[in-house]
């Protein structure tokens, strides 16, 4: 848990109760009682803490997903990945991900039922792509392009995959989710591998107009 000084801001109120509030949302949900037993167990007025989640329910996902990305980048930072080829880096860091979610992996249950309901869909897309940002950007990837948008988006759609068949692996050490995760990284990058070499045979290929203007207009 994060330590509080002695006068905190809300943000650090927020930062600290929210891996509380995961701990206790196992038994009940993202929800007022959780929210209470978070702040008496870090010695925070009730009356305070409700004013760090005005959002409820769904502000208290998003303070424990951002501690969630906050523990990936602390325990693998740029420099530490840079040693890592891109392939291994992004599976690092999203079993990093299922490690830092396993002991509260009920509290993931309820967490993502909250967010499935249609009124969240909205918030609940813009909490995916902040993940899946945060680990491009701890990567090392600087795309400002179309690519920075698609490898976010494909990568959101890898981890949700994923994150799907973890709720419910029985196997050791999550075996069948890394296995998992393993095999859709690889057909991520077939494809990527694939658009590459589309790319080259485009820029190789001539151009049909190119040549129809020589004939109409030949060098002089």
């Amino acid at each position: 848990m994060t330590s509080l000084p002695a006068d905190p801001t809300l943000d650090e109120i927020r930062a600290a109760l929210a891996p509380l509030i995961a701990e206790n949302a196992a038994f009940d949900g993202f929800g007022p009682a959780a929210l209470e037993d978070a702040a008496r167990r870090a010695g925070v007025d009730p009356d305070v803490a409700r004013l760090a989640f005005p959002g409820g329910g769904r502000d208290m996902v998003d303070a424990w997903f951002a501690a969630v990305d906050a523990a990936m980048a602390e325990r693998w930072p740029t420099e530490k990945l840079a040693a890592l080829k891109i392939r291994e880096r992004i599976t690092t860091l999203v079993e990093t991900r299922i490690d830092l979610l396993a002991p509260d992996r009920e509290s993931l249950r309820r967490a993502l039922a909250l967010l499935a309901l249609p009124t969240n869909a909205p918030f609940a897309a813009k909490l995916g792509w902040r993940s899946a940002d945060r680990m491009w950007r701890l990567a090392g990837d600087t795309a400002t392009d179309y690519n920075h948008y698609s490898k976010r988006a494909i990568l959101g759609a890898v981890y949700a995959a994923t994150m799907a068949v973890f709720l419910n692996d029985e196997s050791d050490g999550f075996a069948d989710t890394r296995a998992f995760l393993a095999r859709r990284i690889d057909r991520v990058m077939r494809f990527e591998a694939w658009k590459h070499r589309r790319a080259a045979r485009a820029v190789e290929r001539p151009s049909l107009a190119r040549f129809v203007g020589r004939l109409r207009y030949p060098g002089r």
